[in-house]
Protein backbone atom coordinates (compact mmCIF):
# COMPACT_ATOMS: atom_id res chain seq x y z
CA UNK A 1 0.00 0.00 0.00
CA UNK A 2 1.53 3.31 -1.10
CA UNK A 3 0.88 6.67 0.58
CA UNK A 4 -0.30 9.33 -1.88
CA UNK A 5 1.35 12.66 -1.01
CA UNK A 6 -0.39 15.74 -2.40
CA UNK A 7 1.68 17.81 -4.89
CA UNK A 8 2.35 21.45 -3.86
CA UNK A 9 0.14 23.98 -5.55
CA UNK A 10 1.81 27.10 -7.08
CA UNK A 11 1.41 30.32 -5.14
CA UNK A 12 -0.36 32.61 -7.50
CA UNK A 13 -0.66 35.39 -4.96
CA UNK A 14 3.17 36.00 -4.88
CA UNK A 15 3.34 37.16 -8.58
CA UNK A 16 0.96 40.10 -8.13
CA UNK A 17 3.43 42.41 -6.32
CA UNK A 18 6.02 41.83 -9.04
CA UNK A 19 3.49 42.68 -11.74
CA UNK A 20 2.49 45.81 -9.85
CA UNK A 21 6.17 46.85 -9.49
CA UNK A 22 6.76 46.33 -13.21
CA UNK A 23 3.67 48.41 -14.02
CA UNK A 24 4.88 51.25 -11.78
CA UNK A 25 8.32 51.13 -13.37
CA UNK A 26 6.76 51.33 -16.82
CA UNK A 27 4.62 54.29 -15.77
CA UNK A 28 7.64 56.08 -14.28
CA UNK A 29 9.68 55.43 -17.42
CA UNK A 30 6.87 56.76 -19.63
CA UNK A 31 6.49 59.90 -17.47
CA UNK A 32 10.27 60.50 -17.45
CA UNK A 33 10.40 60.14 -21.22
CA UNK A 34 7.56 62.67 -21.69
CA UNK A 35 9.19 65.12 -19.25
CA UNK A 36 12.55 64.81 -21.02
CA UNK A 37 10.89 65.41 -24.42
CA UNK A 38 9.19 68.56 -23.04
CA UNK A 39 12.50 69.88 -21.74
CA UNK A 40 14.13 69.27 -25.12
CA UNK A 41 11.34 71.17 -26.91
CA UNK A 42 11.61 74.11 -24.51
CA UNK A 43 15.39 74.27 -24.97
CA UNK A 44 15.05 74.15 -28.76
CA UNK A 45 12.46 76.98 -28.71
CA UNK A 46 14.68 79.11 -26.44
CA UNK A 47 17.69 78.51 -28.72
CA UNK A 48 15.68 79.57 -31.79
CA UNK A 49 14.47 82.75 -30.04
CA UNK A 50 18.02 83.68 -28.97
CA UNK A 51 19.32 83.04 -32.48
CA UNK A 52 16.63 85.28 -34.03
CA UNK A 53 17.38 88.02 -31.47
CA UNK A 54 21.11 87.95 -32.27
CA UNK A 55 20.47 88.00 -36.02
CA UNK A 56 18.25 91.06 -35.56
CA UNK A 57 20.95 92.84 -33.54
CA UNK A 58 23.65 91.99 -36.09
CA UNK A 59 21.46 93.25 -38.96
CA UNK A 60 20.84 96.51 -37.13
CA UNK A 61 24.54 96.99 -36.41
CA UNK A 62 25.31 96.33 -40.10
CA UNK A 63 22.76 98.97 -41.13
CA UNK A 64 24.24 101.45 -38.69
CA UNK A 65 27.72 100.77 -40.02
CA UNK A 66 26.62 101.32 -43.60
CA UNK A 67 24.94 104.59 -42.61
CA UNK A 68 28.10 105.63 -40.79
CA UNK A 69 30.23 104.92 -43.87
CA UNK A 70 27.86 106.96 -46.03
CA UNK A 71 28.00 109.86 -43.60
CA UNK A 72 31.79 109.65 -43.50
CA UNK A 73 31.89 109.95 -47.29
CA UNK A 74 29.61 112.99 -47.18
CA UNK A 75 31.79 114.60 -44.50
CA UNK A 76 34.90 113.94 -46.61
CA UNK A 77 33.23 115.66 -49.56
CA UNK A 78 32.23 118.60 -47.35
CA UNK A 79 35.83 118.84 -46.07
CA UNK A 80 37.11 119.03 -49.64
CA UNK A 81 34.65 121.83 -50.39
CA UNK A 82 35.65 123.64 -47.22
CA UNK A 83 39.31 123.48 -48.17
CA UNK A 84 38.52 125.10 -51.50
CA UNK A 85 36.52 127.84 -49.78
CA UNK A 86 39.33 128.40 -47.27
CA UNK A 87 41.84 128.84 -50.07
CA UNK A 88 39.54 131.31 -51.77
CA UNK A 89 39.10 133.36 -48.57
CA UNK A 90 42.86 133.43 -48.02
CA UNK A 91 43.34 134.67 -51.57
CA UNK A 92 40.76 137.42 -51.18
CA UNK A 93 43.37 139.82 -49.77
CA UNK A 94 45.55 139.48 -52.84
CA UNK A 95 42.55 139.82 -55.14
CA UNK A 96 41.40 142.92 -53.26
CA UNK A 97 44.85 144.50 -53.58
CA UNK A 98 44.91 143.79 -57.30
CA UNK A 99 41.42 145.21 -57.73
CA UNK A 100 42.34 148.38 -55.81
CA UNK A 101 45.42 148.88 -58.00
CA UNK A 102 43.33 148.44 -61.12
CA UNK A 103 40.64 150.88 -59.92
CA UNK A 104 43.24 153.55 -59.00
CA UNK A 105 44.46 153.55 -62.61
CA UNK A 106 41.01 154.28 -63.97
CA UNK A 107 40.22 157.78 -65.14
CA UNK A 108 37.42 159.98 -63.89
CA UNK A 109 34.87 158.79 -66.49
CA UNK A 110 35.44 155.23 -65.32
CA UNK A 111 34.56 155.81 -61.66
CA UNK A 112 31.26 154.06 -62.06
CA UNK A 113 33.05 151.02 -63.43
CA UNK A 114 35.38 151.13 -60.42
CA UNK A 115 32.42 151.24 -58.06
CA UNK A 116 30.82 148.32 -59.86
CA UNK A 117 33.98 146.28 -59.53
CA UNK A 118 34.18 147.01 -55.82
CA UNK A 119 30.53 146.12 -55.38
CA UNK A 120 31.28 142.81 -57.11
CA UNK A 121 34.10 142.30 -54.63
CA UNK A 122 31.78 143.15 -51.72
CA UNK A 123 29.24 140.63 -53.02
CA UNK A 124 31.91 137.97 -53.35
CA UNK A 125 33.21 138.60 -49.84
CA UNK A 126 29.75 138.53 -48.30
CA UNK A 127 28.89 135.29 -50.12
CA UNK A 128 32.12 133.65 -48.97
CA UNK A 129 31.65 134.82 -45.39
CA UNK A 130 28.09 133.48 -45.23
CA UNK A 131 29.20 130.18 -46.77
CA UNK A 132 32.10 129.79 -44.34
CA UNK A 133 29.76 130.35 -41.40
CA UNK A 134 26.86 128.14 -42.45
CA UNK A 135 28.70 125.36 -44.27
CA UNK A 136 32.04 125.07 -42.47
CA UNK A 137 31.17 126.68 -39.13
CA UNK A 138 34.34 128.81 -39.41
CA UNK A 139 33.32 131.89 -37.41
CA UNK A 140 36.76 133.52 -37.59
CA UNK A 141 36.90 133.29 -41.40
CA UNK A 142 33.36 134.69 -41.66
CA UNK A 143 34.32 137.66 -39.46
CA UNK A 144 37.40 138.32 -41.60
CA UNK A 145 35.37 138.16 -44.81
CA UNK A 146 32.76 140.59 -43.45
CA UNK A 147 35.48 142.94 -42.19
CA UNK A 148 37.12 142.95 -45.62
CA UNK A 149 33.72 143.59 -47.26
CA UNK A 150 33.15 146.55 -44.91
CA UNK A 151 36.56 147.97 -45.84
CA UNK A 152 35.86 147.70 -49.55
CA UNK A 153 32.38 149.21 -49.12
CA UNK A 154 33.78 152.18 -47.14
CA UNK A 155 36.17 152.91 -49.99
CA UNK A 156 33.24 153.58 -52.34
CA UNK A 157 32.21 157.24 -52.10
CA UNK A 158 28.52 156.92 -52.89
CA UNK A 159 25.74 158.32 -50.59
CA UNK A 160 23.28 155.82 -52.06
CA UNK A 161 25.10 153.03 -50.23
CA UNK A 162 24.20 154.33 -46.75
CA UNK A 163 21.53 151.66 -46.15
CA UNK A 164 23.99 149.03 -47.28
CA UNK A 165 26.64 150.23 -44.82
CA UNK A 166 24.15 150.26 -41.92
CA UNK A 167 22.95 146.73 -42.70
CA UNK A 168 26.56 145.53 -42.87
CA UNK A 169 27.34 147.14 -39.52
CA UNK A 170 24.38 145.32 -37.92
CA UNK A 171 25.53 141.98 -39.36
CA UNK A 172 29.07 142.54 -38.13
CA UNK A 173 27.79 143.47 -34.66
CA UNK A 174 25.86 140.19 -34.46
CA UNK A 175 28.87 138.22 -35.67
CA UNK A 176 31.16 139.90 -33.12
CA UNK A 177 28.66 139.14 -30.34
CA UNK A 178 28.66 135.46 -31.33
CA UNK A 179 31.48 133.92 -29.28
CA UNK A 180 31.30 130.42 -30.71
CA UNK A 181 29.44 128.48 -33.37
CA UNK A 182 26.62 126.42 -31.72
CA UNK A 183 27.64 123.44 -33.84
CA UNK A 184 31.18 123.49 -32.40
CA UNK A 185 29.79 123.75 -28.86
CA UNK A 186 27.39 120.83 -29.44
CA UNK A 187 30.20 118.65 -30.87
CA UNK A 188 32.48 119.46 -27.94
CA UNK A 189 29.80 118.54 -25.40
CA UNK A 190 29.04 115.34 -27.31
CA UNK A 191 32.74 114.39 -27.29
CA UNK A 192 32.87 115.06 -23.54
CA UNK A 193 29.82 112.84 -23.00
CA UNK A 194 31.36 110.03 -25.08
CA UNK A 195 34.66 110.29 -23.17
CA UNK A 196 32.86 110.12 -19.81
CA UNK A 197 31.03 106.87 -20.62
CA UNK A 198 32.16 104.00 -18.36
CA UNK A 199 33.81 100.89 -19.74
CA UNK A 200 31.12 98.25 -20.41
CA UNK A 201 33.57 95.46 -19.46
CA UNK A 202 34.52 97.05 -16.13
CA UNK A 203 33.24 95.28 -13.06
CA UNK A 204 30.37 97.15 -11.43
CA UNK A 205 30.53 97.97 -7.79
CA UNK A 206 27.86 95.94 -6.03
CA UNK A 207 28.33 97.49 -2.62
CA UNK A 208 25.14 98.52 -0.88
CA UNK A 209 24.40 102.03 0.26
CA UNK A 210 25.46 103.02 3.74
CA UNK A 211 21.82 103.78 4.63
CA UNK A 212 20.63 100.34 3.46
CA UNK A 213 19.51 97.69 5.99
CA UNK A 214 22.15 95.46 7.57
CA UNK A 215 21.14 92.38 5.58
CA UNK A 216 21.51 94.26 2.27
CA UNK A 217 24.94 95.55 3.28
CA UNK A 218 25.94 92.03 4.46
CA UNK A 219 24.93 90.21 1.28
CA UNK A 220 25.46 92.98 -1.31
CA UNK A 221 28.81 91.48 -2.37
CA UNK A 222 27.27 88.02 -2.83
CA UNK A 223 23.80 88.57 -4.25
CA UNK A 224 22.89 91.21 -6.80
CA UNK A 225 19.20 91.99 -7.20
CA UNK A 226 17.71 93.71 -10.21
CA UNK A 227 14.13 93.96 -11.55
CA UNK A 228 13.15 91.06 -13.78
CA UNK A 229 11.26 93.26 -16.27
CA UNK A 230 14.27 95.45 -17.12
CA UNK A 231 15.81 94.84 -20.54
CA UNK A 232 19.38 95.04 -19.23
CA UNK A 233 22.28 93.44 -21.11
CA UNK A 234 24.19 90.98 -18.93
CA UNK A 235 26.03 88.67 -21.34
CA UNK A 236 29.46 90.00 -22.40
CA UNK A 237 28.74 89.54 -26.10
CA UNK A 238 25.41 91.31 -25.91
CA UNK A 239 26.95 94.19 -23.91
CA UNK A 240 29.76 94.55 -26.46
CA UNK A 241 27.27 94.63 -29.36
CA UNK A 242 25.11 97.26 -27.70
CA UNK A 243 28.12 99.32 -26.70
CA UNK A 244 29.25 99.27 -30.35
CA UNK A 245 25.75 100.34 -31.40
CA UNK A 246 25.91 103.20 -28.88
CA UNK A 247 29.21 104.39 -30.33
CA UNK A 248 27.73 104.24 -33.83
CA UNK A 249 24.74 106.32 -32.73
CA UNK A 250 27.10 108.94 -31.27
CA UNK A 251 29.01 108.97 -34.57
CA UNK A 252 25.75 109.50 -36.44
CA UNK A 253 24.94 112.38 -34.08
CA UNK A 254 28.33 113.93 -34.90
CA UNK A 255 27.61 113.61 -38.61
CA UNK A 256 24.17 115.22 -38.16
CA UNK A 257 25.75 118.10 -36.24
CA UNK A 258 28.25 118.64 -39.03
CA UNK A 259 25.33 118.93 -41.47
CA UNK A 260 23.28 121.00 -38.96
CA UNK A 261 20.51 118.40 -39.36
CA UNK A 262 18.49 118.92 -36.16
CA UNK A 263 16.06 116.03 -36.80
CA UNK A 264 18.85 113.48 -37.38
CA UNK A 265 20.77 114.87 -34.38
CA UNK A 266 17.81 114.42 -32.03
CA UNK A 267 16.91 110.97 -33.44
CA UNK A 268 20.47 109.65 -33.00
CA UNK A 269 20.66 110.94 -29.42
CA UNK A 270 17.24 109.41 -28.63
CA UNK A 271 18.47 106.00 -29.86
CA UNK A 272 21.65 106.47 -27.83
CA UNK A 273 19.51 107.11 -24.72
CA UNK A 274 17.60 103.85 -25.31
CA UNK A 275 20.88 101.91 -25.64
CA UNK A 276 22.24 103.61 -22.52
CA UNK A 277 19.34 102.27 -20.45
CA UNK A 278 20.08 98.72 -21.66
CA UNK A 279 23.79 98.86 -20.91
CA UNK A 280 23.90 100.10 -17.32
CA UNK A 281 21.47 99.62 -14.42
CA UNK A 282 19.60 102.50 -12.84
CA UNK A 283 21.88 104.74 -10.80
CA UNK A 284 22.46 108.47 -10.21
CA UNK A 285 25.37 108.28 -12.69
CA UNK A 286 23.17 106.85 -15.45
CA UNK A 287 20.42 109.38 -14.78
CA UNK A 288 23.00 112.16 -15.02
CA UNK A 289 24.13 110.80 -18.37
CA UNK A 290 20.53 110.67 -19.57
CA UNK A 291 20.03 114.27 -18.46
CA UNK A 292 23.14 115.24 -20.44
CA UNK A 293 21.72 113.50 -23.54
CA UNK A 294 18.44 115.35 -23.05
CA UNK A 295 20.31 118.65 -22.77
CA UNK A 296 22.29 117.80 -25.93
CA UNK A 297 19.07 117.15 -27.85
CA UNK A 298 17.91 120.67 -26.98
CA UNK A 299 21.08 122.41 -28.20
CA UNK A 300 20.84 124.48 -31.40
CA UNK A 301 23.11 123.59 -34.31
CA UNK A 302 22.86 126.85 -36.26
CA UNK A 303 23.66 130.37 -35.01
CA UNK A 304 20.74 132.67 -34.30
CA UNK A 305 21.51 135.62 -36.59
CA UNK A 306 18.28 137.32 -37.75
CA UNK A 307 20.08 139.86 -39.93
CA UNK A 308 22.40 137.37 -41.63
CA UNK A 309 22.25 137.83 -45.41
CA UNK A 310 20.35 141.15 -45.35
CA UNK A 311 23.33 143.13 -46.71
CA UNK A 312 23.80 140.70 -49.57
CA UNK A 313 20.06 140.77 -50.36
CA UNK A 314 20.05 144.61 -50.35
CA UNK A 315 23.11 144.72 -52.61
CA UNK A 316 21.61 142.33 -55.15
CA UNK A 317 18.24 144.08 -55.06
CA UNK A 318 19.88 147.47 -55.68
CA UNK A 319 21.95 146.18 -58.58
CA UNK A 320 18.88 144.48 -60.12
CA UNK A 321 16.93 147.77 -59.86
CA UNK A 322 19.68 149.61 -61.74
Amino acid sequence: MTDATPSPTPRRGNAFPWLLALLLLALLGWWGWQHWQGLQRERAAAALADDAHWRDLEARVDRLRSDHRAQAQRIAQADATNRVLRDEVLGIGQRAALLEDSVDKLAEPLQRGSAALRLDEVELLLSLGEGRLLLAGDLAAAKRAYAMAAGVLDSIDDPALLDLRQALQQERAELDALEEDPKVLALRRLDGFAAALPDPDARRDTGADADAPWYERAFSRIVQVQPSDRDLSVAPGERAARHAALQLELSLARSAAERRDVAAWQAALARADALLQRLWPGSPLREGQRDELKALRGLPLAPSLPTLGTTLALLRAGRAAR
